[in-house]
């Protein structure tokens, strides 16, 4: 099962595939959601975004974030808020599993998300909008979606690290 991890064709595709499943179940997931100032929380992007960095790594998991957001904003379930509210914590997660190894490193995503995330929103979206969006606003609301993602992501790497699917989760290589 070493071979998965290794940037051979078969270990592409799998990756792709898994990829896939896991923008598949952040759409379908994004029914669940609540709105928090001027975004809506989706916790359960947050969560594909862990599973993604610990079993693709950082590249693949910040890909699988953007196509999510993508068809999320193209089917009307998300809005432009979801790119800069995803990609950062998808990468955080992914660097951390690559360098921690560890399920703790699911708490990268809110600091990629929360911070990151949150400063890129007030930057470009606030003004593209024609309205302030403050800072201290989008990190609590990020916050509050992300943190609550990445726990259950966390509990979810835990399980699955004692799984037969635990080849993929050996740290996001």
């Amino acid at each position: 099962m070493k071979s998965l991890l290794k940037g051979n064709g078969k270990a592409r595709i799998r990756k792709l595939t898994f990829a896939g499943l896991l923008v598949a179940a952040g759409i379908l997931l994004s029914g669940v959601s609540f709105p928090m100032g001027p975004t809506r929380c989706y916790p359960f992007q947050h969560t594909m975004n862990v599973l993604a960095g610990a079993a693709l790594g950082p590249w693949w998991a910040a890909g699988a974030a953007f196509v999510t957001s993508l068809v999320r904003n193209m089917t009307g379930t998300g809005t432009l808020f979801a790119f800069p509210g995803s990609i950062p914590g998808a990468l955080a997660a992914g660097l951390a599993f690559r360098y921690f190894r560890t399920s703790r490193a699911a708490l990268a995503e809110p600091l990629g998300t929360g911070f990151a995330g949150a400063a890129i929103s007030a930057w470009i979206l606030g003004p593209a909008f024609g309205k302030p969006a403050g800072l201290s606003v989008l990190m609590g609301a990020f916050l509050a979606s992300s943190i609550p993602g990445a726990i259950l992501g966390m509990g979810l790497v835990h399980v699955l690290r004692r799984t037969s699917l635990s080849p993929f989760f050996e740290g996001g290589k």
